[in-house]
């Protein structure tokens, strides 16, 4: 009985390999799965757009710009046109050209005295507006005009304060006040401009401008 069994096993002992080479060779005479084919592509539908979030690397970056000329030339911000013809009427008197040097006109003076008026302390400010009034107060119940269209010696009329004599503590008066501080704000703006600096440099004048340094007239 033992016997036969031994028998039947080694019978069947080879067959097991058998089929396992055909179980695994069968997968290898099946056709290779395929993917479905893509659709077919219309040319006359614009591409479809990429799903993906811009780069900021790629972007273009927008830069303005502006003409250089543009940017030097400033415009009067702070003082009514009333005061600014006033202050650009006193700034000429007090600075005029001389001796090939540009005047306080030339040199921009009062646009640059409007800026920095406009960025001082509130005192500051009251003196220069309230002086500027007065002058066309004055200049209109003498004369019935404008400060800025008074001819040389109406201006002088009125700006008999600055003939005065200097001395250490101010005038009381508010004009005789505000005409002592605008003649220092004016030499002093028109002495240190560019224009000043250069029309010193190409005459050959040292010393004049102060030390090379001066404003510019930006925007």
């Amino acid at each position: 009985m033992k016997r036969r069994r031994f028998f039947k096993a080694m019978a069947a002992a080879p067959l097991a390999p058998s089929l396992v080479a055909q179980q695994t060779a069968a997968p290898s005479n099946a056709p290779a799965p395929t993917s479905p084919a893509p659709p077919p592509i219309d040319a006359t539908q614009p591409p479809a757009p990429l799903n993906r979030a811009p780069s900021a690397m790629t972007a273009p970056v927008r830069i303005e710009t502006a003409v250089a000329d543009e940017v030097a030339n400033m415009a009067p911000r702070y003082f009514t046109p009333a005061q600014f013809s006033a202050l650009r009427k006193l700034s000429e008197t007090i600075m005029p050209p001389m001796n090939g040097a540009p005047g306080a006109l030339e040199a921009g003076a009062p646009e640059f005295l409007d800026f920095l008026i406009s960025e001082s302390p509130p005192d500051r400010q009251q003196l220069y507006k309230v002086g500027l009034d007065q002058l066309n107060t004055q200049a209109k119940k003498r004369f019935s005009k404008m400060f800025a269209d008074l001819d040389s010696t109406q201006t002088a009329t009125l700006l008999v304060p600055l003939r005065e004599a200097w001395a250490f503590d101010p005038p009381t008066d508010p004009l005789a006040r505000f005409l002592r501080e605008a003649k220092k704000d004016v030499r002093t703006a028109t002495i240190n401009s560019r224009e000043y600096a250069s029309a010193a440099s190409s005459g050959g004048r040292r010393g004049a401008g102060g030390i090379g340094l001066y404003w510019y007239r930006l925007d």
